[in-house]
This record gives C-alpha cells, structure tokens and sequence, in this order.
C-alpha cells in the first residue's frame, strides 16, 4: 500500500496544530515520523485514520483520494493504528480484549471460545509472548498491556501498521521480539509508520525518515543518508549538544538507606543507600520488581517489612502521604493515570501537591499560587498558554515537566523517579536530564528508574541491578555498561 498525504492543516479551538503538513509513505518499508511532542504526528497519522478530519489538504491511497470517516472504516482499508494510549479494558481478560467486536461464533451463534483461545495462542507465541489468555489485562504490566496492543493488530490483516511509541514501556527481551516481527512483516510487503523517540531504534529499524517540526513538514531522508545530528537539527532547529549534560556534583553523606525491605511474593532483602546529590540509578527487565520496591518506599503497598532510614532516623511511610511528610517525592512511570489530573489545570495539578507553601492559616493565599504556578511553567520552560491550561491538551513532554514541577516544590530530600523521559522527545529529555542534575546539585539524593540503558549509562553515578524482586549488584559508574548490567538483570554472575 501507498499513501501520500499533502498540504495537510488542522486547528484546535484556533490553534493550529498542522500546517502544510505532508507524508508519503512506500509498500512495504518501515518509515520513521520524527519530530518534538507537540509537533503534528500523532494528528497527522489520526487524520490518516479517520479520528480527526482535516481542514485542509488531500490523503490519497494507491492512487486514490480518500477521507476516512472512522478508525474502523480505515481498518476495514487495511490501515491499523496502535495508539500510545493503550486502548484496553482491563476488567476484561486478553482474550477478551483481542476479540472484543470480532468474536469468532459458531453457526447457532454462541462465541467460539475455543477457537479464539487457539488464534490468541498462536498470535502471542508468534510475539514470543507468555501470557495466560484468560488473565485481565489490570493484572498485567504496562509492557504487557502494550505487547497485548500489538498482538490485537497482527489479527487484523493489514497492509499498513502505525506503531505509536511501541517500545516505550517494553522490556529489551521484549523490543527485541517486536522488531523481528516488525522486520517480517515488511517482507510480507506491509508498510509500518514508525512514531518514536528513540533515536537508536529509528536507525537500526527504519528505511525512511521524515520529521515535523511545529505542525509544518521539514523533509524526509533515507537513514543510510544521514545521521542522529542531522535528524536533531531538523527537529528542534538546532543543535543539541551532549544528549546527557556533564554534571559536577559534589556527592555528600549518606542520607537515605534501604534495610532488609521485603513485600511477600514481590521483593525481598532490599538493600541499598544513596547519598546527597547521588544520581542512583536502577535497571532490571520488565517485571524484575523495580517500580514495586519504589512503590513501598513510597508507602503504596501492603505487607511490607523492613527499614528505611533518613538522615538516621528510621521512617515508617505506611501511606503516601505519610511518605510526602517524610520528605519524599515520587514521580511514577504512568503520568496519564497516576501522575496527573490530566482534565485540570496546569495550576490545580501543581497546587494541589503544595498548598502548605501557597496557604496561611489553612486559607489558599491567590497571589503566593499564582507565584509559584508561573514559577513552575518559566523555569521548566512548560510549552502552555498559561496557568489555565488544560493538562490534557499538553505535548507529553510539558506534561512530564508539570509532574516534576509539582514535586520539585514540595522540597523532596529523597526523589524518586521511574522512568522519567517515557514518551518525551529528545529536546524536553534534555531539558529533564538537566532538571535532575539541578536537583542533584541542590543535594536532592535521586532514584532513577529506567528501563532505557544508555539514559541509566549517561545520568546515573551508580546503577543498582534488581533481578526478580532481589538486588543482584550494583555498579560503580566506572564497571557500568549495558552488557555488565544485562548480566545481572538476566541472572549471571560479574
């Protein structure tokens, strides 16, 4: 299948989001959309797909114009689209979830559950995916879920797949698995448009690039032309530098420490130390136990055991309130659930987590909200119309950067953040990278969850490996690379 969409524009209450946007697309390649949050391409690819309509421009399908009026008219062309927003109901089961609207039935119309059993089994082994079919979707990983979204899409035969940050909650194993199933399927002559972040993916997956910058078309290269500088030019407009800024941080005393923590069944024996302005970094594969030790730091998960000590005195977080009170901030890894109000404001999410130092006597003081509010969107450069602005209508790079806004002026002495740059663009990763190091340098001790290497490599001082809810080592920043890290994530010994 071939598309060429030209001359594309669309607004949003009087803001234009594309303008002369444009896109062509070959059979059977794998062609890269690049471009900063906020740039167009997930509107541009929902215009192809019949959720938006355009204003203006043509969408043309082997050699035919089109204006699909709903995703499942584009689907029934050929045309799939995996959002980054999973789309799944997690009440239901996978299963149930892969077939829901196309349930296979037998003559007198009763659902074929063994059949849909077999196709689902089929699908995820092809994925090289173990997943009971009959689990809900609420009892899986976000990597999971995401490896679920995808599967979906495999049972529809499509001719082209718009893959909307796969990889972004995946696991290395996981990655590994889906580009092979990528690779295949362009040799079966499908086209995958290829919506990612990840410079390192783009090059080594894709054929083609084109970047949007600002709604408008920038142009579009061949990877083997050009090169990671070239394609950040023409993203941001100019250079960017190092991608993980230098920092020269002055590491002090031990401030807060982890004893023997366990929760049954998740984790047990935890234990670990990080220090004032210590980027401690911690990697594992999905599912290792990672974000579930941070969450019963931060006091959000029962039947746990153990010590966590700060500036010497033992702690006892049984809620994350109590945590907050402790001195501890944590900006988890799903901001659209759990990180944001995403219908509210920029100034009620920001206010909410700091109405002690925006209020007297119990009463909100207007002005000190105003302040501070400002104070967040100036000096973490969030891209808004102002304190008003809905969170929901942010690229997700603003987004990431109001949730650390919120947290950073609560004045944490511990933070922690898991997977801080997930679904964020190069440009506002570099302008995250440089927010921790801020922090770090104001003697914040900093726990960095990451599922991506070369950031646990760039940003962090030590990286603590957690391997099926036990710590396997921890590396100095002069023993740590991807394969020592990879050893002991996978269960070898250094």
């Amino acid at each position: 299948m071939q598309i060429e969409m030209r001359g594309i524009n669309k607004s949003f209450g009087g803001n234009a989001v594309l303008k002369d946007a444009g896109f062509v697309l070959d059979h059977g390649e794998i062609h890269a959309l690049m471009g900063e949050n906020g740039a167009g391409k997930s509107t541009l690819m929902k215009i192809l797909t019949g959720v938006y309509t355009r204003d203006a421009g043509t969408v043309i399908v082997d050699g035919q114009e089109v204006c699909y009026q709903n995703p499942q008219e584009a689907e029934k062309a050929g045309i799939v689209f995996i959002h980054q927003e999973l789309n799944v109901l997690f009440d239901l089961t996978v299963e149930e979830n892969m077939f829901l609207g196309k349930e296979i039935k037998k003559f007198c119309g009763i659902c074929d559950k063994k059949a849909m059993r077999k196709e689902v089994e089929k699908i995820l082994d092809k994925l090289g995916v173990k997943i009971d079919p009959t689990q809900r979707m609420s009892e899986l990983s976000v990597g999971q879920q995401q490896m679920i979204e995808i599967a979906k899409a495999l049972m529809v035969d499509a001719r082209v797949i718009i893959m909307d940050e796969p990889t972004a909650a995946l696991t290395q194993s996981e990655t590994d698995v889906l580009f092979e199933v990528v690779k295949s399927l362009r040799e079966k002559g499908v086209s995958i448009v290829y919506i990612s972040h990840r410079m390192e993916e783009i090059f080594y997956l894709c054929d083609r690039i084109t970047v949007l910058r600002d709604g408008s078309y920038i142009g579009t290269k061949k990877i083997a032309e050009t090169d990671m500088n070239d394609v950040v030019k023409m993203m941001i407009g100019r250079e960017i530098g190092e991608r993980y800024p230098a920092r020269d941080v002055k590491i002090g005393k031990v401030v807060f420490e982890v004893k023997e923590l366990t929760c049954p069944g998740t984790f047990r024996d935890v234990n670990f130390q990080v220090r004032e302005g210590e980027v401690l970094g911690v990697s594992g594969l999905m599912g290792a136990g990672r974000t579930e030790i941070m969450q019963a730091i931060f006091g959000n998960m029962p039947h746990v055991t153990g010590q966590i000590i700060l500036n010497g005195k033992e702690i006892k977080n049984k809620s994350p309130q109590a945590a907050m009170a402790n001195g501890i901030g944590f900006i988890t890894e799903d901001r659209k659930v759990e990180g944001l109000m995403l219908e509210d404001s920029i100034m009620k999410n920001i206010s909410l987590a700091n109405l002690k130092k925006i209020s007297k006597h119990g009463v909100l003081s207007k002005p000190a909200e105003n302040d501070l509010v400002q104070k967040g969107i100036d000096e973490l450069h969030i891209k808004c119309f102002g304190p008003q602005h809905e969170c929901n209508n942010l690229s997700g790079g603003n987004q990431q950067k109001v949730v650390f806004a919120k947290w950073i002026y609560t004045n944490p002495k511990v933070l922690i953040l898991d997977e801080p740059t997930r679904g964020v663009d190069i440009g506002a990763k570099k302008e995250i990278y440089n927010i921790i190091n801020d922090l770090a340098a104001q003697g914040v001790a900093i726990i960095m969850v990451s599922s991506e290497l070369p950031e646990v490599l760039g940003m962090s001082d030590r990286i603590m490996v957690v391997r099926e809810g036990l710590v396997r080592g921890s590396l100095s920043k002069e023993e740590a690379n991807q394969e020592n890290i990879m050893i002991l994530a996978t269960g070898g010994e250094l």
